[in-house]
């Protein structure tokens, strides 16, 4: 007997880079610098929180939504962050992490020959997720270099069968973050239509020297037709805990509901109730652009002493790197070279484009302990 043959879904899709860069990490014994989550433990009280949510009893299907505690606790946070507030029972829903809530909202608002925009470059599961709803991706690229929005090419690419544009800011990976005057330049371009905004926000609460994050939910003719996605794994440092959420219109979240209930049905019930308790104090999200800024500096004092030239980073805990002093390789054939050669692991940015632009940039990632920023600015200083 034979496998029947499959027909792809996903025929373009194979072994990321980063599955390839992590792999090369492990073998050669490289500082991973290209892995975007944290090496460092969470609030031991987060612990506590959900153990004793377990040691409850509270260990069954919570409704399909979430439980209502945790979303009462996103409905205050958002409210008291952007000025917007989301009825905890229809507009806000508890998500198997912004990867699932990402994919969802495409689902319930896209179909066959609808076309969706992409900024370019682009978190990776921005394009198959568009893909796997039978829908057209328009790829427009972010001005190269600065990664500010292009509007000319926003507008331009704007037709009748565009459904949804995915924004994400603070960005992943150039690590800028849009202004306000940028985010109500989005919201009067797409006035005049009935696209939809995806508005994946997990970096929200990384964004430095005193600048605000602008929320899709602040400016109102966005937020009227937006899926605003967050995740507690990236605020929280427990991004193996796959928890996020989703705040949208009542209308948007109706129809998000029914994909969610046969997508994941519901998400992890000690963890949310867990998170509902964490959540009473805000200070852990309102301290971590401190956290990481301290880290962002301590990371670009040590870049400068070596051939590396970072680029200005307003957000995220990513920090991308100028190689054209130190190589003209490109870029995926560099960061192969730095892992074997120098011991550190890197991520090439043509990664995040469709057609692999270079532009002789890399991203690092500083969400990690100063022992292992140390370590990898040492073996960088080598260059």
């Amino acid at each position: 007997m034979t496998t029947p043959a499959l027909s792809s879904r996903l025929p373009s899709v194979g072994t990321t880079i980063f599955t390839v860069m992590s792999a090369m990490a492990t073998e050669h014994r490289a500082v991973n610098l290209g892995q975007g989550f944290p090496d460092f433990d969470c609030d031991p009280a987060l612990l506590q929180a959900v153990t004793a949510a377990m040691h409850e009893g509270l260990n069954q299907y919570p409704p399909m939504a979430g439980v209502p505690v945790l979303r009462e606790a996103v409905a205050a946070k958002v409210e008291a962050l952007y000025g917007r507030r989301y009825d905890p029972g229809q507009e806000i829903t508890i998500t198997a992490g912004a990867t699932q809530a990402i994919l969802t909202a495409v689902l319930c608002a896209v179909h066959p020959g609808d076309e969706v925009i992409v900024l370019e470059p682009c978190y990776d599961s921005y394009v198959p997720n568009v893909e796997l709803a039978g829908a057209k991706v328009v790829r427009v690229p972010l001005t190269p270099r600065s990664f500010r929005p292009d509007f000319d090419a926003i507008a331009a690419a704007l037709t009748p069968r565009t459904r949804a544009l995915i924004l994400n800011s603070p960005h992943n990976p150039s690590a800028t973050v849009w202004t306000r005057e940028e985010m109500e330049r989005l919201a009067a371009l797409l006035a005049p239509t009935d696209v939809l905004l995806i508005s994946d926000e997990v970096y929200e609460h990384m964004v430095y020297d005193g600048q605000p994050h602008v929320s899709a939910a602040s400016i109102p003719a966005l937020a009227e037709r937006a899926f605003v996605v967050s995740s507690f794994g990236k605020t929280y440092h427990v991004t193996g805990w796959k928890v996020g959420y989703v705040v949208a219109p009542a209308a948007l979240t109706a129809e998000f509901r029914k994909v969610h209930q046969f997508n994941v049905f519901t998400v992890n019930t000690p963890v949310q109730h867990g998170l509902a308790r964490y959540m009473a104090d805000p200070r852990p999200y309102l301290e971590l652009p401190a956290f990481y800024q301290r880290k962002r500096d301590l990371f670009v004092q040590g870049l400068m002493r070596t051939r590396l030239r970072p680029l200005h980073t307003q957000g995220t805990y990513f920090q991308c790197v100028d190689i054209s002093s130190v190589s003209d390789m490109r870029e995926a054939d560099f960061c192969q070279w730095l892992t074997r050669e120098i011991g550190v692991a890197a991520i090439p940015l043509s990664a995040f484009y469709g057609e692999g632009f270079e532009q002789g940039i890399v991203r690092l990632c500083f969400a990690k302990k100063d022992e292992t920023l140390q370590m990898g600015l040492e073996r960088l200083a080598r260059l």
